[in-house]
């Protein structure tokens, strides 16, 4: 194929970025795009117009980027995930073309603050927690580091449900990030693709040896794209998030409207619309299940088509398809793309089966995020098969030929033989998307060290055999971009100004920082830098909670999704103990400290619901108490999201990080706090093993269950009970929440909760507590000693650099996708 080079290809033209010009171009966008005189525009309005000129750079190196990749042939990578959470773009795409300060002077020049129109931005929540800002970051970086990716998703009308607080329970409300529109993106009405629900499949005999199947939906929607630039720092690259809504193909059913039917006419796009909605439905019921199966299937198949199409722009078939495309599947949520790039290399294109096989198992590989089984999806089979007819036909027959294959070529074990099935047999039969997603994929890739290994040892252990070069380990990372320069911009002008520019190109030159970890002047710098950031924390807690913080008392976070293996209870139990031991003993010196918690529980998760409202109860209690003396201080800030974490983790004193040992995959927060200068108090779970390692075993606080403890001690049958009675603190602090202290409206009230730390402990609370306590108590002593602790925290502000998602990008790159 004959391709223009670069050098032939029309270039733009060059713009100037001198703020006197952006100040014109402002002007210009505010009133030719926005129809606004500046004597009456809004805040809003200001920032739109910003927001439009920085576009139309970044759309000059977009296109330049797009015109590259086709140019050279370059291999395409396409990152298949449901959540991208993404937050604000502007500060990020401006300070990535070197536009920031320039933009600040013009606005400022016109009698606009940028800071102040920068917060009105809505923080794009189109992910629940780790999962979907990694894939944000990961997008960051594919840019970076100069490897063309398309991200998919899709383009949630209300992504994940703003979290309010009524009486200390979380309400969920709509999040409402697209009611004004969204001056990123660009709508692509020309790629839309059909999408099918239901039906039935018919077979077609083209010659006698040849059968082809037809598969004739029900139901049929589409889904249209719409794009938003990410760019690459210093913008050496703008790739591409695609996400997808869906549209009816009849938008309103006329004849039903004129017969007075005007709610029933409607039914379609309702019944369209609600596939992009919200993020994550509640799946409780089966109409929830039904409604996320169809999520996940109407992302993954327009991606698909979508991909294809492109192809076939470039080359003449599919055989090509593993050496220019690379498809990384982001947990098991489009996972059913590895069934329906089968379908759509056979039913649609005309491959056999073997053919398609093997085209897509080059093609594709799967990142695993977790060891939960809840979390490694499965569909019932009825469900699958009324959905998605002619799937369950192609699950059966990749089914058969892995089966075949491990039984004659491997001699499976009739154990291993249920274990590999893509068809769970105990109970209720159920489609196993993490097998599937296995078996269509040529890498599996663990997100740390130790889950990796996890993997190959538990969820995954029979697969491992039948295959056992698939499974390979990336350890998770963090764009510096984001999570120092942009939300921590003293500390950034410190590192700057102690030790030069490198580490803004290659975050592992942030080494050099050790050799200023003991000098007194830079940890007085650094110190100052830490009060400021919580100084901006405490004034959003006033305004926000009416809660009054020192910014003298050290700061402990834990900010992530509610849920029970992420042991906020554990966190909550301790302060609990902590604020009798104060009452007790109040001739001691108590370090003064500030507990901060944020993160939301899926709407039908009781317990993590129960967390909240028990953190909530235990905060109203201790906050209010004159006998703690402002020592001890409990808040949970509402509505957590990226904007928010681009607050607290600069303000962080001690990251918590004390999830179970072995169920944390690798956590990606534990990385940001200690890029940012907290010290992390945590189990040896997910990334914290190799942070331990990086930033060594004397700046970091380890403590409780190694995993294979936990491991064992379910095995052999824990006894929690007996634990909890051997430790007054423990169970002093237990039987106050059981018994209502905190709870004199519903005494009941978590019960519950206490009841199943006595009885089961699944989750090791009980178990890590003594272990937990002293090192929170080892941990205030540091604190009393500042040399010491700033010390410490330089030291891991000097050793994450190893913990970008560039050099993550760069090893998927370089060992699973062949691009770049």
């Amino acid at each position: 194929m004959n391709r223009l080079s670069t050098s032939e290809l029309p270039q733009p033209a060059p713009r100037s970025s001198e703020p006197g010009q952006l100040a014109v171009e402002i002007l210009e966008r505010l009133k030719y795009r926005i129809g606004k005189d500046p004597k009456v525009a809004k805040p809003h309005d200001w920032l739109t117009a910003a927001i439009l000129v920085a576009r139309d750079r970044i759309t000059d190196k977009w296109m330049d980027s797009t015109r590259k990749t086709y140019a050279t042939g370059a291999k395409r990578v396409y990152y298949l995930s449901l959540e991208f959470l993404i937050g604000r773009l502007m500060r990020d795409a401006m300070t990535n073309i070197g536009l920031m300060d320039e933009m600040r002077d013009a606005l400022a020049s016109l009698g606009v603050d940028i800071d102040v129109v920068a917060q009105l931005e809505p923080d794009a929540a189109l992910g629940n927690g780790g999962l979907g800002r990694l894939a944000a970051c990961f997008m960051e970086s594919m840019a970076t580091v100069d490897v063309p990716a398309y991200g998919y998703g899709i383009r949630y009308m209300h992504g994940l449900f703003r979290q309010q607080m009524a009486d200390g329970w979380q309400v969920e409300l709509p999040e409402t990030w697209l009611a004004h529109g969204n001056p990123w993106e660009f709508e692509r009405r020309e790629s839309s693709y059909e999408i099918g629900f239901g039906g039935g499949v018919e077979t077609v005999n083209i010659d006698e040896e040849v059968q082809r199947y037809v598969w004739k939906p029900a139901e049929r929607v589409i889904a249209t794209a719409f794009d938003t630039p990410a760019v690459g720092w210093r913008a050496k690259r703008v790739n591409t998030l695609r996400l997808w809504a869906a549209q009816p193909i009849d938008p309103i059913l006329l004849e039903a409207f004129n017969a007075g039917d005007h709610i029933g006419a409607l039914r379609e796009s309702n019944k369209a619309e609600s596939l992009t909605r919200v993020l994550y439905p509640a799946d409780a019921t089966p109409a929830g299940q039904e409604l996320r199966l169809r999520q996940e299937y109407f992302f993954s198949s327009a991606s698909l088509q979508d991909i294809l199409r492109r192809h076939l722009q470039q080359y003449p078939d599919f055989t090509s398809l593993p050496d220019a495309v690379a498809i990384q599947l982001n947990d098991t949520h489009p996972a059913v793309s590895v069934a329906e790039l089968v379908r759509l290399l056979t039913d649609v294109h005309g491959l056999d089966f073997e053919q398609a096989w093997e085209i897509t198992r080059r093609t594709f590989a799967y990142t695993n995020h977790t060891l939960l089984p809840e979390a490694l999806e499965s569909w019932p089979v009825p469900l699958f098969e009324r959905l998605l007819p002619r799937h369950m036909q192609i699950v059966y027959a990749i089914n058969a030929k892995i089966l075949i294959e491990a039984r004659r070529q491997k001699h499976a074990t009739d154990e291993e033989i249920r274990n590999i099935s893509l068809i769970e047999e105990t109970g209720e039969r159920r489609v196993r998307m993490g097998n599937l997603a296995f078996v269509g994929s040529h890498s599996i890739n663990g997100v740390s060290a130790l889950h990796t290994e996890l993997m190959k040892e538990t969820v995954f252990a029979d697969l491992h055999r039948l295959y056992p070069d698939r499974i390979n380990n990336k350890t998770n990372g963090i764009t510096p971009r984001r999570w120092l320069m942009q939300c921590n911009p003293g500390l950034f002008g410190l590192v700057r100004e102690a030790i030069g520019d490198e580490f803004m190109d290659n975050t592992e030159a942030l080494q050099a920082l050790d050799a200023f970890a003991d000098k007194a002047d830079f940890q007085e710098s650094f110190a100052a830098v830490k009060r400021a950031n919580k100084v901006k924390l405490a004034k959003l807690v006033q305004a926000s909670l009416g809660i009054r913080l020192d910014p003298s008392a050290m700061f402990d976070i834990q900010i992530k999704r509610i849920h029970e293996y992420k042991r906020q209870l554990l966190n909550i139990v301790e302060a609990v103990a902590l604020y009798d031991q104060i009452r007790s003993h109040p001739e001691l010196d108590w370090v003064p400290r500030v507990k901060l918690f944020a993160g939301k529980a899926a709407p039908s998760y009781h317990n993590a619901k129960l967390i909240i409202k028990l953190a909530n109860d235990v905060a109203r209690v201790i906050n209010n108490d004159p006998a703690v003396r402002g020592l001890l201080k409990i808040v949970f800030i509402p509505n957590y999201n990226v904007s928010l974490a681009e607050v607290m983790v600069p303000a962080a004193d001690l990251s918590e990080q004390i999830s179970t040992a072995g169920m944390e995959a690798s956590g990606t927060g534990n990385m940001k706090f200690a890029l940012n200068g907290a010290l992390t108090i945590g189990t040896l779970d997910g990334a914290n093993v190799e942070m331990r390692d990086w930033v060594g075993e004397e700046n970091i606080k380890i403590f409780g269950m190694t995993a294979e403890e936990v491991a064992k001690a379910r095995a052999e049958g824990h006894n929690p009970r007996a634990i909890i009675e051997g430790s007054r603190e423990l169970s002093q602090a237990l039987s106050a929440i059981a018994s209502g202290v905190f709870s004199p409206d519903d005494r009941n009230r978590f019960s519950g909760l206490v009841d199943g730390l006595y009885n089961h402990d699944w989750f090791m609370v009980a178990a890590d507590f003594e272990a937990y306590a002293k090192a929170q108590r080892e941990m205030d002593q540091l604190w009393t000693k500042p040399a010491s602790w700033y010390g410490q925290a330089i030291r891991n502000t000097a050793r994450m650099g190893w913990f970008s998602s560039d050099r993550t990008i760069r090893q998927y790159a370089g060992e699973i996708w062949s691009a770049g």
